[in-house]
């Protein structure tokens, strides 16, 4: 199983209960600092990982950690949960995912927009706008240059691509030529 299904199983799972417990602000929080935690030390991060410390003591390590920060009940659940099922070193990743369900479900969703030059903030609006218009959601764009679009521009969110660039209209074109 990848680590990405994984990753949203305990996600979904997570969200459900934070949302429940209206807790969200709080243990996304709190799952940030442990994620930054784990990732910055690396004799931590190798211990969780490590199979051959036994998972005694690698609870007895998760324990001294959660009686130091005291974090919600919640937080301290689900990372007993990861470390339980040896998916404690996965956190960033669900953590990530966390975050990604999170928005869903208040209606917003984040998107890339390329183009072959700067947009203008008319052009930046107009594009949000339309965006929000065809899914229904708040949109929250990044913006980057690629000058070998030529014209245009190409959009991600999430899984879809909206792609109006230039380049792939002519190698479009490029195509149908060939095909005759």
């Amino acid at each position: 199983m990848s680590v990405e299904t994984i990753a949203r199983r305990y996600a979904t799972a997570l969200a459900d209960v934070v949302v429940e417990k209206n807790e969200t602000d709080v243990v996304r929080g709190e799952l940030k600092a442990w994620e930054d935690l784990i990732r910055s030390n690396v004799e931590l991060n190798r211990a969780f990982g490590d199979p051959s410390i036994t998972h005694a003591r690698k609870e007895g390590v998760l324990e001294a950690l959660l009686q130091k920060t005291a974090p919600t009940k919640t937080t301290a659940n689900f990372l007993r949960v990861l470390l339980r099922n040896s998916r404690i070193t996965d956190l960033s990743d669900i953590n990530k995912r966390f975050v990604s369900v999170l928005e869903e479900r208040s209606g917003l969703v984040n998107g890339s927009v390329t183009s072959a030059h700067e947009l203008t903030d008319t052009q930046k609006n107009e594009l949000k706008g339309n965006l929000e218009k065809v899914t229904g959601k708040t949109v929250n764009l990044t913006y980057a240059i690629d000058p070998e679009l030529i014209g245009g521009v190409v959009t991600r969110i999430g899984s879809t691509v909206y792609d109006g660039s230039v380049r792939t209209q002519l190698e479009h074109l490029r195509e149908q030529l060939l095909e005759k």
